[in-house]
């Protein structure tokens, strides 16, 4: 026994040929569960939609799920055999646990996720902490769904900004990960108003490339301090990397001489009147006045986009390479699309985030206005700490940590990647409304009243789950399988954030409407199936996320 939506588009797919078949909710549950409208098809049979629908009908044969079908206008409703359903998705939740909703389409297919890939020269913004946080709930949605997942980190350790900050710590000692923003913006400034600075920097790239050693070792120490700082602060968010990979790398191994000689052979590379090597990219569309890449500087020292290209066709050569990056890196991010698909080889697969704005504006490392992840984490368990203080009498961390580190998760994750997040603190951290302590109450309130109660009995009859609220929280857990598997194929974790919430919010609807522990014995022992598969959901949707629950709050 499936679930009762796949149930009905199996059966229009054996009759109809559509590519994408759309099922609609009717606007009252008398008119049925789900609705099919006829209108497209139509087109196709060369007959009216109302016409489709009767034929259709006709073809219909009722199963243990789908109970009847109802021609109405130019519309195919369905309606669904409510306490088949309802015994069939509260005993699987209850069965496969941990597992639900995770079909097992990945198994036996490798993803190479790479994410963050943040500079190396600062401690991260709050902005560049989507990334992460992006890339992590995606690879645990593909991880749950079955693929084996390799998550990379691309260290920029040999790039401009890295230089900059070796020239500026010349003659400090023993700078800090902390000390590191100040002495980026100090440095730039300089660079911006002395161009004899500038001359310094590329000067630096130049040695460092010719392989000297004793710059090779200061743009080491400066990454080191760097690379460890943030593993620390995105540990302390439950992320973790299997791999960094240094572009530093392809330059000792001769990779980006390599690619430049792949390159020649396409017929598209050569060198542009300030001696640079560039590729042309004409007839790829990129909107671009001078469409071409440039791969080199005039010294002959590799610029990012060439070590990319070299990284980029190792990483494709291990499995499905997909990559998260900021909005603004769409132009870029096509041309070297474009690159690879002239060395015949298939590109990236990214996924675009929008920013977290400031009121003012988009934040920069460069110019010094932002907020870093580290101060946002720790105003997020400072408020989170007086809340739980306030609820208890007295401090709980482990308790203020999940909340409040769920709230950051939450603040980000919930809005849908192309647009703007603009994080609000009195919203993000209340119990109240579309919120991660919102979500995490729902769960504890459900785990108090399973510890209050006595015994579950696993044999309850759930046919007695008759109320409206009841069919209503049955459709929503009985629709996970679909968000998690609609989450996987367009790398979209907002979608299972939002889900968890409607869960949550509908559960509380019914908790407030509908007696539980107090209820008639038998409607006790079904509705403690109920809540239970409920809280296993709302867990396995919150772990998606890479958001911690809470036996109680």
């Amino acid at each position: 026994m499936g679930n009762p939506k796949e149930s009905i588009i199996d059966f229009l797919k054996k009759e109809i040929n559509l590519e994408n078949i759309g099922l609609e909710t009717p606007p009252n549950p008398e008119m049925g569960d789900f609705a099919f409208p006829c209108y497209a098809l139509a087109k196709v049979w060369k007959k009216s939609p109302n016409e489709v629908a009767q034929e259709l009908s006709k073809k219909f044969k009722p199963d243990d799920l789908v109970s009847e079908v109802k021609v109405m206008g130019p519309y195919l409703n369905f309606f669904i055999n409510k306490d088949k359903v309802s015994e069939f998705t509260i005993k699987q939740i209850l069965k496969q646990k941990d597992k639900y909703g995770a079909s097992g389409i990945g198994k036996g297919k490798k993803i190479i996720l790479e994410h963050t890939s943040i500079n190396p020269n600062a401690s991260p913004h709050v902005g560049r902490a989507r990334n992460a946080l992006l890339g992590d709930s995606i690879g645990r949605i593909l991880k749950f769904q079955g693929y084996s997942v390799e998550t990379h980190y691309f260290v920029n350790d040999v790039g401009k900004q890295i230089a900059m900050l070796v020239l500026g710590a010349e003659g400090k000692k023993n700078i800090t990960f902390n000390d590191l923003l100040e002495v980026y913006i100090e440095i730039n400034s300089k660079v911006e108003k002395n161009p004899e600075m500038e001359k310094k920097v590329l000067d630096l790239l130049n040695k460092l490339e010719k392989g000297d050693i004793k710059i090779k070792n200061k743009f080491k120490k400066i990454v080191d301090t760097c690379v460890k700082g943030q593993v620390k602060l995105f540990s302390e968010l439950g992320i973790k990397y299997d791999f960094f990979d240094y572009e530093s790398k392809y330059l000792w191994n001769k990779k980006t001489s390599e690619t430049l000689k792949r390159l020649e052979k396409t017929g598209k590379l050569f060198v542009d009147g300030f001696n640079r090597w560039v590729m042309d990219q004409k007839g790829y569309d990129l909107g671009m006045k001078v469409p071409v890449l440039v791969l080199t500087r005039a010294d002959g020292t590799s610029l990012y986009p060439l070590r990319d290209i070299a990284y980029a066709i190792e990483m494709v050569a291990k499995g499905e390479y997909i990559v998260v990056l900021g909005e603004d890196q769409k132009l870029y991010n096509e041309q070297i699309n474009a690159v690879l698909k002239e060395l015949e080889i298939f590109g990236r697969k990214p996924v675009y985030y929008s920013f977290v704005l400031l009121e003012d504006g988009k934040m920069s490392t460069r110019k010094g206005n932002l907020v870093l992840l580290e101060e946002f984490m720790k105003e997020a368990l400072s408020k989170s700490s007086e809340e739980v203080k306030k609820r208890h009498k007295k401090a709980d961390e482990k308790s203020a940590k999940a909340i409040a580190y769920g709230a950051v998760k939450y603040g980000i994750l919930k809005v849908s990647p192309e647009k703007n997040v603009v994080f609000d603190w009195q919203h993000a951290l209340s119990f109240e409304g579309e919120t991660a302590p919102y979500i995490l109450y729902a769960y504890a309130r459900i785990s108090s009243i399973l510890k209050r109660n006595k015994r579950a009995n696993p044999r309850a009859d759930l046919k007695l789950l008759k109320e409206k609220e009841e069919a209503e929280l049955v459709r929503l857990l009985s629709n996970f399988p679909e968000v998690v598997s609609k989450a996987t194929h367009e790398l979209r974790p907002h979608l299972i954030a939002n889900y968890s919430y409607s869960l949550a919010q509908k559960f509380n609807e019914y908790y407030h409407i509908h007696k539980i522990l107090k209820a008639e014995s038998s409607i006790k022992d079904a509705r403690i199936l109920l809540i239970s598969a409920v809280r296993q959901t709302i867990k396995n949707g919150l772990n998606l996320l890479g958001i911690g629950v809470l036996e109680r709050m």
